[in-house]
């Protein structure tokens, strides 16, 4: 008899993901503990030799609870027990920047890039159906664009670290049913009961309300519109790569007003979102109000001076471009 139909769909997944990956790549597990990366370590230790590859697992100390270290043991002994190997946990330091929730995950995911970098591995995460169902709500209620909006990418680099989502397409409710199948416990983080932040409430209250108003399928639905819009918002992105490299001047810097306006808005604003960054403007403080008064510097132009950017960048037009300026330094005047 095969495996219970919750644990053959997570390997299937993992199968997936390992076959996409190059030749004689490792993989890294990160496990909070909780069903989602747990079901996931299960499978990538049940997959991975099959598949001719090594696999370890790593998990996270936040330290932000009482007992944490006590937690991350024993997850790193589940780890083991699985056949991961290596198999360890990072303490971390949170700090305050940002909020509590962004704070966390930078720490976490500096700790993740370190540890695959030493090891030379894939990092693969355990983010499900209902983690993207719950980013695109967020996304929405940012009033944020497409690329926001098209949610957690199932493949991403940061640096030379690349990350996997494998069982991004798979709900909540199957990897704890894969769990109890395989009678592993999962740990079930206290924060994610905890009102005060903003997913919890997202996942407690307003999905369920959703659901209520809607009927089932919310979760699937809002899923399913972060894929489609990921394929929008990668073929906007590509064509703002080239129609950068066609606006920029090649003499004098900047970019060359007439050839901005004649682009269509979805595509410069994303040339002028990169512009800007480039330019040092930090991306993630980097928000639709400020490319929209860059987009006004272009299409609706009546004198004024400069728009002030998150990170000290000042952005002014002169001349017929659109130059992009340190403020406080020679450069950063006025309209002439």
């Amino acid at each position: 008899m095969g495996p219970d139909p919750a644990v053959a769909t997570v390997r299937v997944a993992v199968r997936r993901a390992l076959n996409d990956l190059p030749a004689g790549a490792r993989v890294l597990v990160a496990c909070s503990g909780g069903a989602d990366s747990l079901a996931l370590a299960a499978a990538v230790a049940f997959e991975a030799p099959r598949a001719g590859r090594e696999a370890g697992g790593v998990t996270v100390d936040h330290g932000l609870q009482e007992g944490s270290a006590r937690v991350a043991d024993a997850v790193v002994r589940t780890m083991r027990d699985l056949g991961l190997d290596p198999a360890g946990s990072v303490a971390v330091t949170v700090g305050a920047h940002g909020g509590p929730e962004n704070a966390a995950r930078h720490a976490r995911y500096t700790a993740l890039d370190e540890a695959a970098g030493r090891l030379g591995a894939v990092v693969f995460l355990g983010h499900t159906l209902d983690d993207q169902a719950e980013t695109v709500l967020l996304g929405l209620a940012r009033g944020s664009g497409a690329r926001s909006l098209a949610g957690m990418p199932p493949d991403f680099r940061r640096g030379e670290i690349r990350y996997v989502r494998p069982i991004l397409a798979l709900d909540r409710a199957t990897t704890r049913r894969a769990c109890l199948a395989m009678d592993l416990e999962p740990w079930d983080d206290p924060h994610n009961e905890d009102p005060a932040y903003t997913r919890v409430r997202l996942r407690h209250e307003a999905l369920p309300a959703l659901e209520k108003a809607l009927g089932p399928g919310v979760a699937a639905a809002l899923a399913r519109t972060a894929r489609l819009l990921r394929d929008d918002a990668e073929a906007l992105d590509a064509l703002a790569a080239r129609a950068y490299a066609d606006v920029l001047d090649g003499e004098g810097g900047g970019l060359d007003v007439a050839a901005l306006e004649a682009l269509p808005r979805a595509v410069r604003t994303r040339v002028l979102r990169r512009a800007a960054i480039e330019a040092g403007g930090p991306a993630g403080t980097l928000a639709a109000v400020h490319v929209d008064e860059l987009d006004r510097l272009v299409t609706a132009w009546r004198g004024q001076h400069h728009v002030d950017l998150p990170g000290g960048v000042r952005a002014l037009r002169r001349y017929g471009k659109l130059l992009f300026r340190r403020r406080g330094t020679a450069a950063d005047g006025r309209r002439q």
